[in-house]
Formats: structure tokens, C-alpha cells, sequence
């Protein structure tokens, strides 16, 4: 199950629906924290997309590039084709990821180039990177075999390129240098669904998640982290500010309802042996991301509210707590799915979509 998509089960609402120390801990790391400044969010205009369309991630390499990737097309479950936009410091512009299928994760690497992964229609994952003008297959060691999947990219110095994913051995983590590409060894845990997130610390450590699984390579072995947990819950992202110190995103549905019976948004703080719950400024919807500062320090968190779903509820850290800040307000229904920081700036890219539901009304939605 990817972490990122058109959040169902919602009839009847609205329109129907990408470090300190290991040593310090989380109060020591949080009280030492300068909050970030309020902001204005603005809309930014998104090109024309096919019907039931909506971008998953976003990833900046600087202010005058970045890149977003999702689908359009889409026909209830059934995927329709991949989309992607690159900016070009003006404007949002359309490129041809050339398959029908979806782009679920996109990651800015060195010198203008980005690498993005998604599924095409038969079922086979596809890893892509961005060499200038267009975006070209790469391949990759069980490409189209039967338990490899790819989920999310991250990238590093040097060329360096992580993918969450899963191949036939258990692995659940691929690194690529070079045009070479490892399967890492697996993570002492076991478990039936693979890790759909990803994260590089600024220390260089990889940490991959999802509802089954957290833990981190530091190079030369893995971590494992209890569970999150949840029922029906899913995470969206994931901010280590040190080892001990971490914050993960996402939603859980909880025990029975009625049909359609929203999510609720869950934020959890860490410290490397257990999770605790941390109180949101809203309570039902999804938070569906997290970004640090340039010092790895909590910085923003993207959102849906389901009580006021015509525009984005963003989460501020101010030093010692998550407060709101919203974005412009729309007249249909705003889902951002992604949050990235652009480097060289103070600023942010937010995407998504204008409705819950792939109906025929989704379009791209883009803030800054």
C-alpha cells in the first residue's frame, strides 16, 4: 500500500471526496529549538491535467528547479498515467514520464538531477532519473521480479540514491552509486508489509517506515525501532532530529464508525524505545508530511482538516510546541499530499490535489 494517495472512505464531505547528537534527548534537543517564522502561503498555478489527477511528492534542488510527480486519469482504482512537472523558476511546466501507472516519490539529488520511482500499469515498478531535459529508465536488480517493489527514493552526497522498497529476500532497502545498485541486507525484523517511507538524517543515517516496520542503516547495520502501531493507521513522514529524537506523520481510523467515518490525525515524538502521542491543533484528518530545517530541527508539517477542507492547515514548530498556519482558501476541497523545503531559500513547496476522491473535478494543487 503506498503512503501517499487520494484519501477515501470519506463520502459525504466536501465534494464528495519529501541533527543534534545522538547523545541528547528529546526534552534537551526540543527546549534548545529557534521556532520558525510565520508564513503566507499563496496558490501557485499547476498546469492542466487529465481528469482525477493529483501530484504525490514534491523535491527542490534550489529556487530556480524542483520537480513534482502523481497521476492523472485515474478511474477509481485503476491507475491511468503517470504525471510530472518540473519548475523552472517561473513556472510549472509539464514532462512525459513516457507509461501509464503513477509517480509516488521524487528526490532532488546533486548538480540539477533528481530521481523519481513508481508502478506502471502491469504491476512493475520503474526507478527514473532526471538528466536535464527529460526523465530516463534506470534499471535495477529484480526489476519486474516476482516481491520486488520499489516505494520511495532519498538521495545524498555524491550520487549517492536510497529506495524503500522490498525484494524476494526481505530486503527492504536499495542503494544506488554510480549506476550500480545494491540490495542491502535485510533488517533483523520480519514483516509482511514493506516499509513505504524514507528518510535521510543530515548525520547520513537512512531510516525507512511504515506501519509494520521503522529502522535504521548507519552504514553498516540496522536499527530496529518498536511499531508505531495503530489501527487502520498509516504514517506519511518521518523527521529525525537525532536518534533519539524523532517525529513520524500520518492517520489512523480506529475501531468500527459508519461508512465513510474520516480518519484521525495522529503526530508521535520518539525517543529511539517507544512512541508517545502528541496533540495536533486539529484532531480528524491526516497530517501527510514533515520537514526539518537546514539543522535537521522540526520545522513544518502539511495537512488535511476535515472541518475546513478549503484550504491547507499547516503546522508550524515554535520552539516548544506544533501551532497552525493555514494556507489561502480555495473554493474546492484542498488535499496537499507532500511538503518540501527549497534549498537556498526560506522557502517551501506543498502539492496535491482539489479533491479526496479521484473523481473527475481533481486537479494538481500547488502552494508556496
Amino acid at each position: 500500500m503506498r503512503r501517499r494517495r487520494f484519501i477515501s472512505g470519506l463520502a459525504g464531505a466536501g465534494a464528495g471526496l519529501g541533527l543534534a547528537s545522538a547523545g541528547v534527548g528529546p526534552a534537551a534537543a526540543a527546549s534548545g529549538r529557534d521556532g520558525g517564522a510565520p508564513r503566507e502561503w499563496e496558490a501557485v498555478t499547476a498546469p492542466e491535467a487529465a481528469p482525477a489527477a493529483q501530484l504525490l511528492d514534491v523535491a527542490a534542488a534550489g529556487p530556480g528547479l524542483a520537480w513534482a510527480v502523481g497521476e492523472e486519469g485515474r478511474y477509481g482504482s485503476v491507475r491511468g498515467t503517470a504525471l510530472a512537472l518540473v519548475w523552472d523558476g517561473t513556472a510549472w511546466q509539464r514532462t512525459d514520464p513516457g507509461f501509464g501507472g503513477h509517480l509516488g516519490s521524487v528526490a532532488a539529488a546533486s548538480e540539477g538531477r533528481a530521481w523519481a520511482v513508481g508502478t506502471d500499469t502491469s504491476g512493475t515498478d520503474r526507478l527514473l532519473a532526471w538528466d536535464g531535459p527529460t526523465w530516463r529508465e534506470a534499471d535495477f536488480p529484480g526489476r519486474g521480479a516476482p516481491g520486488t517493489s520499489l516505494a520511495a527514493v532519498t538521495t545524498g552526497p555524491r550520487g549517492h540514491v536510497w529506495v524503500s522498497g522490498r525484494n524476494s529476500d526481505g530486503a527492504v532497502l536499495l542503494h544506488g552509486h554510480r549506476d550500480k545498485w545494491t540490495w542491502l541486507e535485510a533488517p533483523p525484523a520480519t514483516t509482511t508489509i514493506p516499509p513505504y517511507g524514507i528518510h535521510r538524517a543530515p548525520c547520513g543515517d537512512i531510516w525507512v517506515y511504515g506501519s509494520e516496520l521503522v529502522a535504521r542503516w548507519d552504514g553498516a547495520a540496522w536499527t530496529t525501532l518498536p511499531a508505531p502501531g495503530g489501527i487502520r493507521a498509516g504514517f506519511t513522514g518521518l523527521l529525525p532530529v537525532a536518534r533519539d529524537d524523532v517525529w513520524m506523520t500520518g492517520y489512523d481510523y480506529g475501531v468500527g464508525g459508519p461508512p465513510g467515518k474520516p480518519p484521525g490525525v495522529r503526530l508521535l515524538h520518539g525517543d529511539g524505545t517507544g512512541w508517545e502521542y502528541v496533540t495536533a491543533p486539529f484532531g480528524v484528518g491526516v497530517l501527510t508530511g514533515i520537514v526539518g530545517d537546514a539543522r535537521g530541527r522540526p520545522d513544518r508539517i502539511s495537512g488535511w482538516d476535515f472541518w475546513d477542507q478549503t484550504r491547507a492547515h499547516y503546522l508550524r514548530w515554535d520552539g516548544s510546541a506544533w501551532v497552525s498556519e493555514r494556507g489561502p482558501v480555495a473554493t474546492t476541497p484542498v488535499v496537499m499530499h507532500s511538503l518540501a523545503t527549497v534549498p537556498g531559500s526560506d522557502g517551501y513547496w506543498a502539492v496535491g490535489s482539489t479533491a479526496t476522491m479521484p473523481s473527475t473535478s481533481a486537479q494538481p494543487r500547488i502552494e508556496r
